[in-house]
């Protein structure tokens, strides 16, 4: 009995609908300017790195309040060797809704490697 050879033709493959490139834009929205919560996260980061000394690693949450905004930002606070040593701090910054800084306060430090982050 002879085997036939199957032969698949490839299936075209699914497209992601396009998602825009933020690095590529800056971050800035469709009329080139940044909305409420993108200039609050901005905001807070930078008034983080005034009041620190220290760039923000990232920030971890934006969210929208009665009075304006609460913003968390990561912060390396001692860089160590090996990485996973490092100290990183969380800090809230609450702004006015026009960005006018309300309160800014670190909440917890921990080691980068720290898995249980509730104890935060």
């Amino acid at each position: 009995m002879v085997e036939e050879e199957r032969r698949e033709t490839p299936r075209p493959r699914r497209r992601r609908p396009e998602q825009p490139d933020v690095r590529a834009r800056g971050g800035a929205g469709r009329n080139g300017q940044y909305g409420p919560a993108e200039s609050a996260a901005r905001k807070a980061a930078a008034t983080v790195a005034a009041f620190t000394g220290r760039e923000p690693e990232c920030v971890i949450s934006v969210e929208r309040c009665d009075d304006g905004w609460q913003v968390g930002v990561e912060v390396v606070e001692t860089r160590r060797i090996p990485d996973s040593t490092d100290i990183l701090a969380n800090y809230v910054v609450r702004l006015e809704p026009d960005g006018e800084l309300i309160s800014y306060r670190r909440t917890c430090r921990y080691t980068r490697s720290q898995v249980n982050r509730e104890t935060r």
